[in-house]
């Protein structure tokens, strides 16, 4: 990723967005090392971020279809009801919880990515912003991935 100067329009949500990460990031590093009587507490606050932030990028995708997509278009049509998606998936998964909850959540992430990556799901998406979406799913996909496996070993 090249290096952004301050006054460039992507410095702040590279930011924001690399800011993101954090929570996951410390979440699922909690679900191995925190004390004992913390885990589960934090395997719950990971799931929840999960869900909100999964959540968010359907409303990017809602945003993107009502300002640039011509709304008699079928792109617009795919674009909107995609945008839904993201919450659909979401909140059953939090009702699921554990394992089957942070497996839905990490493949909607890459359900929405995937979209992103398509010729209709990008088209009206900038280069840094993809760029930028592949670190942050990659790392997103590694922190559930991580919690998924200490639910499956077990928490103690």
């Amino acid at each position: 990723m090249p290096v952004l100067l301050r006054n460039d329009v992507r410095h702040l949500p590279v930011m924001l967005g690399l800011s993101g990460l954090l929570p996951f990031v410390a979440a699922s590093l909690a679900a191995w090392w925190a004390p004992l009587s913390w885990q589960a507490s934090a395997v719950t606050a990971f799931l929840y971020y999960s869900a909100v932030i999964l959540s968010f990028l359907g409303g990017i995708h809602w945003g993107l279809a009502m300002g640039r997509d011509a709304p008699a278009t079928p792109a617009f049509r795919v674009r909107v009801l995609l945008s839904m998606a993201p919450s659909l998936i979401a909140w059953p998964a939090l009702l699921w919880g554990g394992v089957p909850g942070a497996m839905s959540l990490m493949l909607g992430f890459m359900a929405v990515r995937g979209y992103e990556a398509s010729a209709a799901g990008g088209a009206v998406l900038p280069d840094w912003y993809r760029r930028l979406r592949n670190v942050l799913t990659a790392v997103v996909v590694a922190c559930h991935l991580a919690v998924i496996l200490r639910l499956w070993l077990g928490l103690q």
